[in-house]
Protein backbone atom coordinates (compact mmCIF):
# COMPACT_ATOMS: atom_id res chain seq x y z
CA UNK A 1 0.00 0.00 0.00
CA UNK A 2 1.30 3.38 -0.76
CA UNK A 3 2.01 6.66 1.75
CA UNK A 4 -0.13 9.93 0.26
CA UNK A 5 0.64 13.60 1.67
CA UNK A 6 -2.40 15.66 0.23
CA UNK A 7 -1.68 19.29 0.19
CA UNK A 8 -4.45 21.60 0.26
CA UNK A 9 -4.76 24.80 -1.54
CA UNK A 10 -5.46 28.48 -1.05
CA UNK A 11 -8.06 29.70 1.50
CA UNK A 12 -8.56 25.37 2.18
CA UNK A 13 -7.59 23.13 5.19
CA UNK A 14 -6.60 19.64 5.63
CA UNK A 15 -10.50 18.99 6.20
CA UNK A 16 -11.09 19.05 2.17
CA UNK A 17 -9.39 15.88 1.72
CA UNK A 18 -11.94 14.12 4.62
CA UNK A 19 -13.70 11.99 2.15
CA UNK A 20 -10.59 11.30 -0.34
CA UNK A 21 -9.05 10.51 2.69
CA UNK A 22 -11.32 8.30 4.18
CA UNK A 23 -11.83 6.23 0.58
CA UNK A 24 -7.40 6.28 0.72
CA UNK A 25 -7.29 4.61 4.15
CA UNK A 26 -10.31 1.99 3.35
CA UNK A 27 -8.28 0.73 0.98
CA UNK A 28 -5.61 0.49 3.09
CA UNK A 29 -3.21 3.61 2.25
CA UNK A 30 -1.45 5.41 4.57
CA UNK A 31 -2.59 9.02 4.42
CA UNK A 32 -2.12 12.58 5.80
CA UNK A 33 -3.56 15.63 5.41
CA UNK A 34 -1.77 18.73 7.27
CA UNK A 35 -3.19 22.25 7.21
CA UNK A 36 -0.66 24.64 5.90
CA UNK A 37 0.17 27.46 8.45
CA UNK A 38 -2.48 30.47 8.79
CA UNK A 39 -5.09 27.67 7.00
CA UNK A 40 -7.95 25.61 8.12
CA UNK A 41 -7.86 25.03 12.01
CA UNK A 42 -4.29 26.95 12.22
CA UNK A 43 -6.43 29.83 10.79
CA UNK A 44 -4.99 31.55 14.15
CA UNK A 45 -1.28 31.36 12.86
CA UNK A 46 -2.01 33.83 10.36
CA UNK A 47 0.13 37.05 9.87
CA UNK A 48 1.76 39.14 7.60
CA UNK A 49 5.39 36.86 7.81
CA UNK A 50 3.46 33.08 6.58
CA UNK A 51 4.82 33.43 2.94
CA UNK A 52 5.61 30.08 0.62
CA UNK A 53 9.10 29.27 2.92
CA UNK A 54 6.33 28.51 5.80
CA UNK A 55 4.53 26.43 3.70
CA UNK A 56 7.58 24.17 2.58
CA UNK A 57 9.13 23.81 6.09
CA UNK A 58 5.25 22.31 6.68
CA UNK A 59 5.26 19.90 4.25
CA UNK A 60 9.17 18.98 4.45
CA UNK A 61 9.14 18.70 8.45
CA UNK A 62 6.15 16.41 8.08
CA UNK A 63 7.85 14.27 6.34
CA UNK A 64 10.53 14.20 8.25
CA UNK A 65 8.84 13.82 11.86
CA UNK A 66 6.15 11.41 10.50
CA UNK A 67 9.56 9.30 9.18
CA UNK A 68 8.07 9.14 5.75
CA UNK A 69 9.68 7.57 2.90
CA UNK A 70 8.02 6.82 -0.57
CA UNK A 71 5.22 9.58 -0.41
CA UNK A 72 3.01 10.15 -3.32
CA UNK A 73 2.77 13.91 -2.57
CA UNK A 74 -0.51 15.26 -4.16
CA UNK A 75 -0.77 19.29 -4.28
CA UNK A 76 -4.23 20.85 -5.05
CA UNK A 77 -3.86 24.57 -6.76
CA UNK A 78 -1.67 27.20 -5.04
CA UNK A 79 0.14 24.17 -3.32
CA UNK A 80 1.63 23.03 -6.82
CA UNK A 81 4.20 26.29 -6.01
CA UNK A 82 5.70 24.13 -2.92
CA UNK A 83 6.69 21.42 -5.43
CA UNK A 84 10.05 22.39 -6.23
CA UNK A 85 11.32 23.59 -3.12
CA UNK A 86 9.80 20.76 -1.24
CA UNK A 87 11.49 18.35 -4.07
CA UNK A 88 15.12 19.81 -3.51
CA UNK A 89 14.80 19.33 0.22
CA UNK A 90 13.53 15.64 0.52
CA UNK A 91 13.33 13.89 -2.45
CA UNK A 92 14.73 11.20 -1.24
CA UNK A 93 11.58 10.60 0.55
CA UNK A 94 9.10 11.18 -2.52
CA UNK A 95 8.32 8.42 -5.02
CA UNK A 96 5.86 10.80 -7.09
CA UNK A 97 4.30 14.01 -7.24
CA UNK A 98 0.68 15.05 -8.49
CA UNK A 99 -0.75 18.57 -9.56
CA UNK A 100 -4.06 18.29 -8.97
CA UNK A 101 -5.47 21.30 -11.01
CA UNK A 102 -2.38 22.73 -9.47
CA UNK A 103 -0.24 25.91 -10.76
CA UNK A 104 3.18 25.22 -12.13
CA UNK A 105 6.16 27.83 -11.23
CA UNK A 106 9.70 28.02 -12.27
CA UNK A 107 12.53 28.93 -10.47
CA UNK A 108 12.21 32.84 -9.96
CA UNK A 109 8.71 33.02 -10.42
CA UNK A 110 5.79 33.85 -8.17
CA UNK A 111 2.14 32.17 -7.88
CA UNK A 112 0.95 35.96 -9.44
CA UNK A 113 3.52 35.61 -12.43
CA UNK A 114 1.06 32.25 -13.71
CA UNK A 115 -1.94 33.86 -13.42
CA UNK A 116 -3.62 35.97 -16.09
CA UNK A 117 -2.74 39.86 -15.42
CA UNK A 118 -5.81 40.60 -14.59
CA UNK A 119 -6.55 38.06 -12.25
CA UNK A 120 -3.39 39.04 -10.33
CA UNK A 121 -3.94 42.23 -10.54
CA UNK A 122 -7.74 41.97 -9.02
CA UNK A 123 -5.89 40.07 -6.05
CA UNK A 124 -3.78 43.00 -5.12
CA UNK A 125 -6.71 45.06 -5.73
CA UNK A 126 -8.46 42.51 -3.20
CA UNK A 127 -5.53 42.54 -0.46
CA UNK A 128 -5.52 45.94 -0.65
CA UNK A 129 -8.93 47.36 0.04
CA UNK A 130 -10.22 44.58 2.24
CA UNK A 131 -7.28 42.61 3.60
CA UNK A 132 -4.76 45.66 5.34
CA UNK A 133 -2.57 45.04 2.44
CA UNK A 134 -1.49 41.94 3.13
CA UNK A 135 -4.24 38.74 2.66
CA UNK A 136 -6.93 37.79 0.54
CA UNK A 137 -9.96 37.46 2.35
CA UNK A 138 -11.74 35.10 1.81
CA UNK A 139 -15.39 35.12 0.34
CA UNK A 140 -17.68 32.89 -0.45
CA UNK A 141 -17.97 34.58 -4.57
CA UNK A 142 -15.36 32.49 -4.74
CA UNK A 143 -16.91 29.26 -4.85
CA UNK A 144 -18.20 30.14 -8.07
CA UNK A 145 -15.11 30.68 -9.68
CA UNK A 146 -13.87 26.93 -8.79
CA UNK A 147 -16.62 25.62 -9.46
CA UNK A 148 -19.00 24.25 -6.49
CA UNK A 149 -22.71 25.03 -7.56
CA UNK A 150 -23.95 22.52 -5.48
CA UNK A 151 -25.57 24.63 -2.96
CA UNK A 152 -25.33 21.74 0.08
CA UNK A 153 -21.90 21.64 -0.45
CA UNK A 154 -21.27 25.21 -1.07
CA UNK A 155 -22.99 25.64 2.82
CA UNK A 156 -20.61 23.54 3.92
CA UNK A 157 -17.44 24.44 2.54
CA UNK A 158 -17.86 28.59 2.89
CA UNK A 159 -17.83 28.93 6.06
CA UNK A 160 -14.31 26.81 5.91
CA UNK A 161 -12.69 28.87 3.57
CA UNK A 162 -9.60 30.81 5.14
CA UNK A 163 -7.85 34.35 4.48
CA UNK A 164 -4.89 34.19 2.45
CA UNK A 165 -1.54 35.62 2.78
CA UNK A 166 -0.49 37.52 -0.27
CA UNK A 167 2.71 36.56 0.51
CA UNK A 168 2.14 33.45 -0.76
CA UNK A 169 1.05 34.56 -4.17
CA UNK A 170 4.17 36.95 -4.24
CA UNK A 171 7.35 35.56 -2.75
CA UNK A 172 9.58 34.26 -5.98
CA UNK A 173 10.43 30.53 -5.59
CA UNK A 174 13.46 29.66 -6.06
CA UNK A 175 15.26 25.86 -6.43
CA UNK A 176 17.06 23.23 -7.68
CA UNK A 177 14.66 21.93 -10.70
CA UNK A 178 16.63 19.03 -10.83
CA UNK A 179 15.07 16.88 -7.97
CA UNK A 180 11.43 17.67 -9.32
CA UNK A 181 12.53 16.56 -12.49
CA UNK A 182 13.48 13.54 -10.99
CA UNK A 183 10.48 12.40 -9.99
CA UNK A 184 7.62 10.81 -11.56
CA UNK A 185 5.34 13.53 -12.26
CA UNK A 186 1.77 13.27 -13.37
CA UNK A 187 -0.99 16.57 -13.88
CA UNK A 188 -4.74 16.99 -13.39
CA UNK A 189 -6.65 18.74 -15.16
CA UNK A 190 -10.69 19.72 -14.18
CA UNK A 191 -12.80 20.43 -16.99
CA UNK A 192 -16.29 21.28 -15.97
CA UNK A 193 -15.33 24.15 -15.55
CA UNK A 194 -12.13 24.82 -16.38
CA UNK A 195 -10.08 27.52 -14.44
CA UNK A 196 -8.63 29.67 -17.34
CA UNK A 197 -5.86 30.40 -14.46
CA UNK A 198 -4.35 27.05 -15.01
CA UNK A 199 -3.95 27.19 -18.65
CA UNK A 200 0.32 28.06 -18.42
CA UNK A 201 0.28 25.58 -15.72
CA UNK A 202 -1.27 22.25 -17.61
CA UNK A 203 0.54 24.00 -21.24
CA UNK A 204 3.99 23.70 -19.06
CA UNK A 205 2.80 19.83 -18.35
CA UNK A 206 2.08 18.90 -21.43
CA UNK A 207 5.52 20.40 -22.67
CA UNK A 208 7.22 18.70 -20.01
CA UNK A 209 5.69 15.36 -21.08
CA UNK A 210 4.44 14.63 -17.88
CA UNK A 211 1.13 11.99 -17.58
CA UNK A 212 -1.74 14.42 -17.76
CA UNK A 213 -4.90 13.43 -17.03
CA UNK A 214 -8.18 15.22 -16.90
CA UNK A 215 -11.52 14.71 -14.50
CA UNK A 216 -14.82 16.32 -15.20
CA UNK A 217 -15.27 18.13 -12.20
CA UNK A 218 -15.04 21.94 -10.98
CA UNK A 219 -11.37 23.11 -9.25
CA UNK A 220 -12.43 21.26 -6.16
CA UNK A 221 -12.32 17.87 -6.99
CA UNK A 222 -11.61 16.45 -4.39
CA UNK A 223 -14.90 17.80 -2.07
CA UNK A 224 -16.76 17.67 -5.30
CA UNK A 225 -16.25 14.15 -6.90
CA UNK A 226 -14.22 12.07 -4.00
CA UNK A 227 -14.81 8.73 -5.14
CA UNK A 228 -13.22 9.48 -8.93
CA UNK A 229 -10.24 11.53 -7.33
CA UNK A 230 -9.11 9.05 -5.25
CA UNK A 231 -9.57 6.37 -7.63
CA UNK A 232 -7.88 8.21 -10.31
CA UNK A 233 -4.70 9.11 -7.79
CA UNK A 234 -4.21 5.32 -7.13
CA UNK A 235 -4.12 4.90 -11.13
CA UNK A 236 -1.81 7.86 -11.43
CA UNK A 237 0.60 6.34 -8.29
CA UNK A 238 0.48 2.66 -9.74
CA UNK A 239 -1.61 1.94 -6.42
CA UNK A 240 -5.21 1.07 -8.04
CA UNK A 241 -4.69 -0.19 -11.50
CA UNK A 242 -2.83 0.72 -14.78
CA UNK A 243 -4.80 3.58 -16.52
CA UNK A 244 -2.20 6.17 -16.34
CA UNK A 245 -2.44 7.40 -20.48
CA UNK A 246 -1.85 10.30 -21.33
CA UNK A 247 -4.55 12.59 -22.44
CA UNK A 248 -4.95 14.97 -25.02
CA UNK A 249 -4.24 18.30 -24.93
Amino acid sequence: MGNYVLVHGAMHGGWCWRSVRDLLARAGHQVFTPSLTGQGEHRHLLGPDVGVATHVQDVAGLLHYEDLREVHLVLHSYAGVLAGPVAERVADRLASVTFLGAFVVRPGECLLDVEPPETANRYRALASADGDGWYLPADASFLAQWGITDEGLAAWVAPRLTDFPLRCQTDTVDYDPGPLAGLSTSYVRHTRPPLPSLDLSSGRAYDSGWDVHSLPTGHDMMLEAPETTARLLTRITGRGGSDTSRQPR
